[in-house]
């Protein structure tokens, strides 16, 4: 389940207005009086899609489908298009987060002060603050690495119990859960010996937690359909019925997490 723009789309030179290079590749169309950067990844697949995210445009298309289809897709949606480009060009920007006094990182969606003490290691919430305590606190490669170690165990104990909650709706054992840091995917699901085995990305912990959940009722299907077919989200919406309405908020909601960045 990916975060943005897949991997495996075509860069390829830039058409304007008009076809992309044969396979896929990056244009442009006038959409509401205004030129609208896409990129067409082919694949396949049975349907035309369409993702906005903070990258842009992307269109997905059969291998054989031809352009005049595509266009004429995207520009029935067209009006959804744009007020969608416009909710994403509207939304804050990431921050870099420092590791300093007074920051807010969110944690289950909920923005918590950092609060640096000079004491023995640990992470304690007190009072909506994440109080960081560290022999040198002034070291802010010291307290990213410890807040983001902190944040991976609080994911585990939160992600395990909604794991196996969905796998038991699903009349299936628990599946292994692991951990991820992709920059770029929310989850994964395979189902390889035993139980099948999930892994989340551990940025979860910050959104809220109907949002995780979601993430988690997602991987928890690929456990029946290893695909996106329609039986899949037939699934997905027996799980989690408002799931349309999450992926969206996700999206949104993931784009503006802080950046845990490189001190200066």
């Amino acid at each position: 389940m990916g975060r943005g723009a897949k991997p495996g789309a075509i860069a390829g030179p830039l058409s304007l207005f008009g076809e992309p290079p044969r396979g896929g590749g990056r244009g442009l169309l006038h959409l509401a009086g205004r030129g609208v950067e896409y990129r067409l990844t082919r694949a396949r697949r049975r349907t035309i899609g369409i993702r906005i995210d903070a990258d842009g445009l992307a269109l997905g298309a059969p291998l054989r489908a031809p352009w005049s289809q595509v266009e004429a897709f995207v520009r029935s949606k067209e009006r959804w298009i744009i007020a969608k480009l416009d909710q994403w060009a509207s939304a804050p920007t990431p921050r870099v987060l420092r590791g300093v006094e007074g920051e807010a990182l969110p944690l289950f969606g909920e923005p918590h002060a950092i609060a640096l003490r000079i004491a023995p290691r640990g992470v304690r919430v007190e009072n909506g603050r994440l109080v960081v305590s560290l022999r040198s606190p002034g070291r802010r490669a010291s307290v990213l690495a410890l807040l983001q170690h902190w944040l991976k165990e609080r994911a585990l104990e939160s992600f395990a119990p909604r794991v196996a909650h969905y796998a038991l709706r699903l009349d299936l054992p628990a599946p292994s859960l692991a951990l991820s840091n992709a920059r770029r995917q929310w989850g994964v699901c395979v189902r390889r010996g035993g139980n099948g085995h999930i892994r989340l990305n551990w940025r979860l912990v910050q959104l809220p937690p109907a949002l995780a959940d979601y993430v988690v009722a997602h991987e928890a299907a690929h456990l029946v359909e290893m695909n996106h077919s329609p039986r899949f989200w037939t699934i997905v919406g027996t799980l989690y019925p408002d799931w349309r309405a999450a992926r969206q908020r996700l999206r949104l909601a993931g784009a503006t997490l802080p950046h845990f960045g490189e001190p200066r």
